[in-house]
């Protein structure tokens, strides 16, 4: 066996997470007490008597795990990944899934972002590039709110690509902008004392992007078509509106907004989804940081602090001080969807989906057409989440069909899972040895929260309404004895074969102290590198109450007793650390982007099999520039997009002093952008 994977650097340019990106994404998250202190039950707390439960699992199990695309039992059984042996192919394209089959990248630090052999890329669109009518070109030494407002945003993270009918080759990219790193974006900024031009130029940079883009035929190459009429940009200045059960609540009223029904912007939204009926999604995560003076019970909980804030928003606008609007903070947190296609929509906050801090949301629809969005709670020991809709889709394209599908998401129950692992206890030690029977799995439920209808909305948890349930979520998880998770981020349904599949990033806390210990989902203390857990829904029924799970990978160096990849050959996969967003191509292998990475290499983005006999396999398809992280994967037949967010974001860097030359060389300002990859000779990815 070979040796574990080397650090490659251990100067501040290696990997991991930055002290800068903990101030300006999060506001120092982890360095702050853990929010969870409620003495719910544990996985580790609740297995007596597991191992009797353990046929009734299997039993429910049994009928969920055939993959549509013909793989191998996932639940029932523990069959071996056996892969074919690799062969010298020559020239020949490389051995791997169907949609794997190219030369994995080398862990590297090389300040650019490194593609496979025989791919190209090109830089899409770059922070500040004018989308909107009049906007000028971007010019960092003389760049003005009002210039940014029809600008592209800063650190772009989700995507979406949507299809524009009538256009040839021409598709709509919708974009996050999660947060703002003002000490690469102004020289000679001044931490302490930022001017009103700099905030009013970061309150613009935040938000969404929408912009059309042009296709090249012969390549996936796509450039920005600037001022086309489906082009938006909508900050913290844009208005949103609150739907569902806590819109006019007396939670979410404001001296400026008495009615509790429109909100000014979106704060930090992370990942996002793609609905069945063309919206997109949108979780506020991060939006504690940007409020200051927190006193409540409530506002603890959701980590705000009681001090100033990193940016000092609160000095140029009081909403952004709690001592003055205390219930300002109440209207972010929340899911936003977004009509790409109606330039003139308002945006709408669905607060029917929980309010905390969300990194994703991805629908899938049951056999009758009802949405189901599963969703991640990204904070040490918080939980991951399900709304079941109360009403169908419509098919079409009609008004009509539109107008009500963009109601789906106001009505319905909000549910929180609660995982039991089924090996003894003493078996689960902390290390991320494999208990006796192999892997880590074990049964789930869902517990229903609350259930907004059109007559109004009732609780399920006790001592708790409606609307605290909505506005309150976290309180409400704590409650019912919800399962404390190691940052659940991304949560993705297979399209394929309805598994779903939650990334959990890391959890360097877990056993720590006075925090929980290990448990059979969560099986690592001291977690550096993170897990993705596959469930999968009793009877395949999205709505179901019940379910099964397993640890599909645990991640780090291959050769780290620690790490598992789904029982394939761990000599034969890429090392992987801290997986943050997923995605899935068309032939159902699951791609996984990083944050953190904690083996010395830069972010990467990597592609693995979920079924057949090469399940597990996972292979490394890019790198990211120094300092970024790798976000909003899309992968197509012929294309794969990721965002390359915050480049450069390394502890002491400034505009005066970059720590990354990317993407236009030395001497120019860094840029977060989007990038598109495809394979040079025109053929699908990895086939």
């Amino acid at each position: 066996m070979r040796k574990l994977l080397p650090l490659l650097s251990t100067n501040p340019h290696g990997g991991g997470r930055s002290a800068l990106t903990c101030r300006y994404r999060c506001g120092d998250a982890c360095f702050h007490e853990v929010p969870n202190t409620s003495a719910n039950e544990y996985v580790g707390d609740v297995i007596a008597g597991a191992l009797s439960r353990r046929s009734a699992l299997r039993a429910a199990a049994v009928v969920t795990v055939a993959s549509a695309a013909g793989g191998a039992v996932v639940f029932g059984g523990t069959p071996e990944a056996v892969a074919a042996p690799e062969r010298d192919r020559g020239n020949r394209r490389p051995d791997g899934a169907r949609g794997l089959r190219f030369t994995p990248v080398a862990p590297n630090t090389a300040d650019q972002v490194t593609v496979p052999a025989g791919y190209e890329q090109n830089v899409v669109i770059r922070w500040g590039e004018p989308i909107l009518r009049g906007a000028p070109a971007f010019d960092a030494e003389k760049q003005t709110a009002k210039a940014q407002a029809g600008q592209f945003g800063y650190n772009n993270d989700f995507l979406s690509l949507l299809p524009l009918r009538g256009e040839h080759h021409r598709q709509v990219l919708v974009a996050n902008h999660e947060y703002t790193d003002e000490v690469l974006m102004f020289r000679g900024y001044d931490p302490e004392n930022p001017t009103r031009e700099q905030v009013e130029i970061a309150w613009a940079a935040h938000g969404l992007s929408v912009v059309v883009v042009q296709e090249e035929h012969r390549s996936g190459k796509l450039t920005p078509v600037t001022r086309h009429q489906l082009n938006r940009r909508l900050h913290t200045s844009s208005e949103f509106e609150l739907t569902g059960p806590a819109a006019g609540s007396a939670l979410v009223k404001t001296s400026v907004d008495p009615e509790g029904r429109t909100v000014l912007g979106t704060l930090n939204n992370c990942a996002g989804g793609t609905t069945p009926w063309g919206t997109t999604l949108h979780g506020e995560e991060n939006f504690n940081q940007y409020f200051a003076n927190g006193s409540s019970v409530t506002d603890k909980r959701y980590g705000v602090g009681t001090g100033a804030t990193e940016r000092k928003w609160e000095r140029f606008d009081k909403r952004f001080d709690l001592k003055q609007e205390p219930n300002e903070v109440h209207r972010f947190g929340w899911v936003v969807e977004l009509d790409p296609y109606d330039p003139d929509s308002t945006p709408r906050k669905r607060t029917a989906l929980g309010r905390f801090k969300h990194e994703a949301a991805q629908p899938r629809l049951t056999e009758d057409g009802r949405p189901v969005v599963y969703m991640g709670d990204d904070e040490r020991f918080d939980y991951f989440y399900k709304f079941v809709s109360s009403k169908r889709m419509k098919k079409g394209g009609s008004r009509a069909a539109r107008e009500h599908n963009l109601t789906l998401l106001d009505e319905g129950t909000l549910y929180v899972a609660k995982l039991t692992g089924d090996s003894p206890a003493a078996e689960i030690d902390g290390t991320g040895k494999l208990p006796n029977d192999g892997e880590f799995d074990g049964s789930g439920q869902w517990i229903p929260l609350a259930t907004a209808g059109p007559d109004g909305a009732v609780s399920h948890v006790p001592g708790m309404t409606a609307e605290e349930v909505f506005v309150f979520t976290r309180i409400a998880g704590d409650k019912v004895g919800a399962t404390k998770m190691d940052r659940p981020e991304d949560v993705e349904p297979s399209p394929r074969s309805g598994r779903v599949y939650v990334a959990l990033t890391n959890n360097s806390n877990r056993g720590k102290g006075t925090n929980p210990g290990a448990d059979e989902a969560n099986p690592r203390n001291l977690n550096k590198h993170g897990q993705i857990l596959e469930l999968a829904e009793h009877w395949d029924d999205p709505s179901s109450d019940g379910f099964a799970w397993r640890l599909f990978l645990v991640a780090g160096d291959p050769n780290d007793p620690a790490t598992y990849f789904a029982g394939f050959p761990k000599e034969r996969v890429s090392p992987i650390s801290c997986p943050d967003n997923v995605a899935f191509d068309p032939h159902g292998n699951l791609w996984i982007s990083t944050d953190g990475n904690q083996l010395g290499s830069h972010d990467g983005l990597f592609g693995v099999a979920t079924h057949g006999e090469r399940r597990g396999e996972l292979k490394q398809f890019l790198t990211v520039p120094r300092g970024a992280e790798t976000c909003g994967p899309i992968i197509q037949d012929r294309r794969v997009l990721v965002a390359v967010q915050h480049p450069g974001e390394i502890d002491g860097a400034s505009v005066e002093k970059p720590a990354s030359a990317w993407p236009d060389g030395p001497g120019r300002i860094v840029r977060p952008s989007v990038v598109s990859v495809w394979r040079a000779d025109g053929g699908d990815i990895g086939v």
